[in-house]
């Protein structure tokens, strides 16, 4: 089996919004943050401007993968063909060669080339690991490849760059091990993995703690798609910190290297992308 592994990237998203639109469209949600409660009290008694206390603000770049791959196989497989005749058919001659009938029907034999493409394309929370489906949105936004000098440069610059803890070479894996199917077949003439994204994206994300009659809530917008949500997280125990951009090198093929359930070959022939290749000329 051939696996083309795509060169990794790091990529952040155009930031649409700044920290004061954010913080404005934030302050309209603050209410619903606190619950039902918060609304009971405010039809009795509307709370003042005052009664709310922003505590802390931030913008964060979060992170997710994006990982896709297309798996090709063309093969050879015998198949016998049961050809339907009249009742008052007993024989079939066709080129030269005498087929007897039975049951109403005579059989051919030939040989089928067949060719499969599956494609899989996985977004992933790149923090707890699981499948991220809405994180597609983004995709369609512009984004900026970065490396670990970029996501320092973010980082002096205030934004809390998030770390993710989802081993990026486990995900790569799942999604190889998801784009190979079983086949029949009796010879096969190429069997390829080209895997032609693994991209770790940063979302820029405003969230705000705000402080009412003793509780805290959190209200977050999305500097993507302008979405506000509460009920959000605040991630300032990385504030002022830098990651190591190194955890995706080679994420590939390390997942490559590890056993790919239903594999019929025994040997993964790893190549990069023509892609990477030509950036190291």
């Amino acid at each position: 089996m051939d696996v083309e592994l795509a060169e990794e990237r790091v990529l952040i998203l155009a930031d649409r919004f700044n920290m004061d639109h954010a913080e404005g469209r934030a302050w309209i949600k603050r209410t619903d943050a606190f619950g039902t409660m918060a609304k009971i009290t405010g039809f009795l008694s509307r709370p003042k401007d005052e009664d709310y206390e922003v505590i802390y603000r931030e913008r964060r770049l979060q992170p997710f993968f994006r990982i896709g791959c297309t798996a090709t196989m063309t093969y050879e497989r015998r198949k016998e063909y049961r050809v339907a005749v009249d009742a008052n058919v007993t024989n079939v001659e066709i080129d030269g060669r005498m087929h007897v009938v039975a049951g109403g029907a005579y059989t051919l034999t030939g040989t089928e080339t067949c060719h499969d493409e599956i494609h899989r394309e996985v977004c992933y929370d790149a923090i707890s690991g699981n499948p991220d489906p809405g994180a597609v949105q983004y995709l369609q936004h512009d984004a900026k490849v970065t490396d670990a000098a970029g996501l320092a440069k973010a980082a002096a610059d205030g934004a809390v760059v998030v770390p993710p803890t989802a081993k990026a070479s486990m995900l790569v894996r799942d999604v190889l091990a998801s784009s190979i199917e079983r086949i029949e077949a009796d010879k096969v003439l190429e069997e390829k993995l080209s895997l032609h994204h693994i991209d770790l994206y940063y979302r820029p994300v405003y969230a705000f703690r705000y402080r009412w009659q003793g509780k805290e809530a959190v209200v977050e917008f999305d500097g993507v798609s302008g979405e506000t949500r509460t009920g959000g997280s605040t991630f300032e125990q990385f504030l002022g910190h830098t990651i190591d951009a190194e955890f995706l090198i080679n994420a590939g093929v390390e997942a490559a290297g590890i056993f790919i359930p239903g594999a019929r070959l025994a040997e993964i022939v790893i190549s990069k992308s023509l892609k990477a290749r030509e950036k190291k000329k």
